[in-house]
């Protein structure tokens, strides 16, 4: 008898380290699954995969607490900021270009993520990844090698200033001088100057 579905959890866990910590733990809690079966699990299907790659994967949940697990390709910006050795993609896409990257590479990509797209073949593969290549503020090219500005590179790594704080101390700053000239004015007008 075939065992009855109940349904489907889907997460993004670090290859080779899952454990009953959070988001692991409280979603397989939630199901009634045995967590430690399922880290064991996962940990030894992903454990050929380069450690702390982002495994995609699906837990089919049965009726008798048990699950099957279906592990996916990483996402295709792991892979595109692994070929452009970024950690991270531009803050501006469109408006900045941190790097270009040809149509072969690519190519390369979509034959690694075939599987998971939707899509009958590698020209049409490689479309939705020059798609995820763009939204990251890649351009991508016809050919050539790939080109990271480094200036745009080196703005990822600083972290950013709030411009609300500053906006916010500036108001306070406002408030405290509105104050002062409050305290002045009733100190004038109550001792007669």
């Amino acid at each position: 008898m075939a065992k009855i579905i109940d349904g489907y959890l889907k997460l993004q866990i670090p290859a080779g380290q899952a454990n009953p910590a959070p988001p692991v733990g409280p979603a397989l809690g939630q199901r009634g699954l045995n967590i430690m079966e399922f880290c064991k699990s996962f940990n030894e299907k992903t454990k050929k995969e380069k450690p702390g790659m982002i495994i995609p994967c699906v837990v089919t949940v049965f009726s008798d607490k048990t699950f099957q697990i279906k592990t996916k390709k990483s996402p295709a910006s792991f892979f595109l900021k692994e070929i452009a050795n970024l950690t991270k993609s531009s803050r501006n896409p469109g408006k900045e270009i941190i790097c270009e990257i040809p149509k072969s590479k690519i190519a390369e990509i979509a034959e690694k993520k075939m599987d998971d797209l939707n899509a009958h073949s590698i020209e049409q593969a490689s479309k939705i990844i020059e798609g995820t290549a763009r939204s990251m503020g890649f351009k991508v090219v016809e050919s050539g090698d790939i080109k990271v500005d480094e200036n745009l590179k080196k703005q990822l790594l600083i972290k950013p200033t709030p411009t609300e704080k500053l906006e916010e101390k500036e108001v306070e700053e406002e408030k405290e001088e509105k104050e002062k000239l409050k305290k002045i004015n009733y100190f004038i007008k109550y001792n007669n100057y």
